[in-house]
C-alpha cells in the first residue's frame, strides 16, 4: 500500500504515533480492584447509573476504569497534535517554555498569506485541544501574549490554533481583555484542520492524516511487543469471584454487594461481609488484593 500523506514520511508519522502511546505511560498499566479502587469508587453512583442506563456490570466497570484512564489523557493527545509539526516542512515546535512558550512557529521566506490579503514571514501558534478549554482569564492572557508580539515583530501573525474547534475557520479573534472586548486581524482564531491546509498547501491535509491514523495506531500496538504496554484488566473476574462467595442466589445482587464494599466495608452490617469473604475465599492471592482495596477505604 503505497503512503497517502505527502507532508509527512511513513517513518516520521509511525514514530510519532510510537512516542504518543509512549506518553501514555501508566495509564496503560492493567487494573485490579486495589487500583480501581484507589481513589475509591461511589458505588451508589455506580448502581444507578447500571440500572437506569440499563448496562451489564462488565459495561459499567469497564466505563469507570475508562473515566480513570481518560482523566489525564488529553494531554497526551495534545502532545500528538503539537508535536507533529516538527516533521512538517517549516514548522518548529520549540522545547516547552522555551522561545517565548509558543507551541508551533511556522516560518516561510517566500511570505504566508492571510485571509484578508496580509502576507507575512512567520506566524506563533498557542494550541488548544477544545474550543472551551479557556475561560475569560486565560484568553484574556493568551490575547495580550499574542498582542505583545505583535509589538515585538510586525512582519507575524499569531493564531489561536483550536483542535475541536466549533466548526472550521480561520477568522480574526475577538475576546475580552479587562472587560474592554478587542480584536486584531493578525490576531486570528483557526481550526485545526485549517492551520493543516496552511502549513501543508492541501486543504484536505488533517482529513487524510485522520484517515491513515486508525491503521497506523494499530500497526504500532501490533508490532510494538514489549514496548508498547496493552491493557489486561482483572477487576471484572475478581469481583465476579468475589460476588461467588456472596450468601445469595441473586448472582445481579451478589455483584452489587461486590462493588458496594469497595466503598462502604467499614460500614454497619458491611462490615462483617467483608470477613466472610476474606474467611471463605479460597485464593490467596485474590483474597489479599480484596482485603487491601478495603484497607484503603479505612485509610480514608
Amino acid at each position: 500500500m503505497s503512503w497517502e500523506l505527502s507532508f509527512i514520511s511513513e517513518e516520521d508519522f509511525t514514530k510519532h504515533v510510537k512516542n504518543t502511546i509512549d506518553k501514555y505511560g501508566d495509564k496503560l498499566e492493567s487494573f485490579d480492584i486495589v487500583r480501581f479502587n484507589k481513589n475509591i469508587i461511589d458505588p451508589i453512583k455506580m448502581i444507578f447509573d447500571k440500572t437506569v442506563y440499563q448496562t451489564s456490570w462488565e459495561e459499567i466497570v469497564g466505563n469507570e476504569i475508562f473515566r480513570q484512564r481518560d482523566k489525564s489523557n488529553n494531554n497526551d493527545i495534545g502532545y500528538f497534535h503539537q508535536r507533529i509539526f516538527q516533521y512538517i516542512k517549516n514548522c518548529h515546535v520549540p522545547d516547552n517554555g522555551t522561545e517565548g512558550g509558543w507551541d508551533v512557529i511556522f516560518q516561510v521566506p517566500e511570505g504566508i498569506s492571510l485571509p484578508d490579503g496580509d502576507v507575512v514571514h512567520t506566524i506563533y501558534v498557542e494550541m488548544k485541544n477544545k474550543h472551551n478549554t479557556m475561560n475569560s482569564a486565560a484568553a484574556g492572557k493568551t490575547y495580550i501574549k499574542m498582542q505583545s508580539q505583535l509589538l515585538d515583530d510586525d512582519d507575524c501573525a499569531c493564531f489561536l490554533v483550536e483542535a475541536i474547534a466549533k466548526k472550521s475557520q480561520n477568522i480574526k479573534w475577538s475576546t475580552t481583555v479587562d472587560g474592554k472586548s478587542v480584536s486584531h486581524k493578525k490576531i486570528r482564531r483557526v481550526s485545526l484542520d485549517q492551520f493543516y491546509a496552511l502549513v501543508t498547501g492541501q486543504e484536505d491535509a488533517f482529513y487524510k492524516m485522520c484517515m491513515v491514523l486508525p491503521r497506523i495506531i494499530e500497526k504500532v500496538v501490533k508490532e510494538g511487543g514489549e514496548d508498547v504496554k496493552v491493557p489486561h484488566d482483572s477487576v471484572m473476574s475478581q469481583l465476579h469471584r468475589i460476588a461467588q462467595k456472596m450468601n445469595t442466589d441473586d448472582k445481579n445482587l451478589a455483584m452489587a454487594l461486590s462493588v458496594y464494599l469497595l466503598g462502604f466495608s467499614t460500614y454497619n452490617g458491611f462490615s462483617s461481609v467483608v470477613s466472610n469473604i476474606a474467611d471463605n475465599v479460597d485464593d490467596n492471592k485474590l483474597r489479599r488484593i480484596y482485603k487491601y482495596a478495603m484497607a484503603l477505604t479505612e485509610q480514608k
